[in-house]
């Protein structure tokens, strides 16, 4: 069964997602301090790590995105809408 290790920031609107990839992307904030600062997940507090999961255990659009080959690794991709707000996600192991 296919598993990956990732972490993500979860914000409530695409604005504020795409404001984040900016910053995360100009080098002007880490993504560990963005998420703890931004992301409305608990897992915010552990700097947006999820750690270890199999496909299926995530909502079909995460897993859409983090189970896919053209999904780069240690990359931030999204923002990805899922019924839980908009998600920057990056993959950092996937088999």
């Amino acid at each position: 069964m296919a598993s990956a290790t990732a972490r993500h920031i979860l914000v409530r609107n695409k604005k504020l997602a795409q404001k984040i990839k900016e910053e995360l992307l100009d080098g002007d904030i880490i993504f560990e301090k963005a998420a703890k600062k931004y992301s409305k997940c608990p897992t915010g507090k552990r700097k947006g790590f999820l750690g270890s999961f199999f496909k299926g255990d995530m909502v079909k659009e995460f897993d859409e995105v983090v189970f896919t080959k053209k999904t780069p690794l240690n990359k931030v991709v999204g923002p990805i809408k899922t019924e839980f707000g908009y998600h920057l996600i990056e993959v950092l192991a996937r088999n």
